[in-house]
């Protein structure tokens, strides 16, 4: 089955989540090797991933594999100075981020009110329930913002398991899919 050339806008969780990459390879070196192999073999399609990114991905990877990288996937970064991005988008943005916050102060403030002595137990529950609260869902970095208007720069499938990012490419109106099923697309599209 062959699909027609198409640009593809590759995340970090592509290769770092366990779920996404697991026909890559069993960790984040391995997944490189696995992708490069694959994108090696596909006649058409164009790999693009912000420097951003990339900086972010060599915490995890070797450099003979971030050297396999730099060799089939184009590093560019998104022009912010052209791209347009409707006010809704950020007004809504803006209302979500404030939603997370007030949520997270009252976790905080549960954390205040509670006298009991197991200190490191109840910090444990009190960041996690914070990040779930405030993190989970939301764009949350630079990198993962460039990865957005890169696609929607580039009008490329946005590749990423993280849940904010997908979010936030439906209200931009980014075409993306999800890291679990690129193994599968760029298996079966030779």
């Amino acid at each position: 089955m062959a699909i027609p050339p198409r640009r593809f806008v590759i995340d970090t969780s592509l290769f770092v989540n366990p779920h996404a990459r697991e026909n890559f390879g069993k960790d984040p070196s391995a997944a490189v090797r696995g992708f490069v192999k694959l994108i090696k073999k596909r006649s058409g399609g164009d790999f693009f991933i912000p420097p951003s990114i990339s900086k972010e991905l060599r915490n995890f990877i070797g450099e003979k594999e971030a050297h396999q990288l730099d060799l089939y996937v184009k590093k560019r970064a998104p022009n912010t100075y052209a791209l347009y991005l409707p006010a809704a988008v950020l007004n809504d943005f803006i209302e979500d981020v404030r939603h997370r916050i007030n949520k997270g102060l009252r976790l905080a403030e549960e954390f205040a009110q509670d006298n009991r002595p197991e200190n490191d137990e109840k910090l444990k529950r009190l960041r996690d329930k914070y990040r779930d609260a405030v993190r989970t869902g939301l764009v949350d970095s630079k990198e993962d913002f460039d990865l957005l208007l890169l696609a929607k720069e580039l009008e490329a499938t946005l590749v990423s398991s993280d849940e904010g990012v997908l979010k936030f490419a439906d209200k931009i109106g980014c075409e993306w899919l999800n890291a679990s099923k690129f193994y599968d697309l760029l298996k079966n599209s030779k």
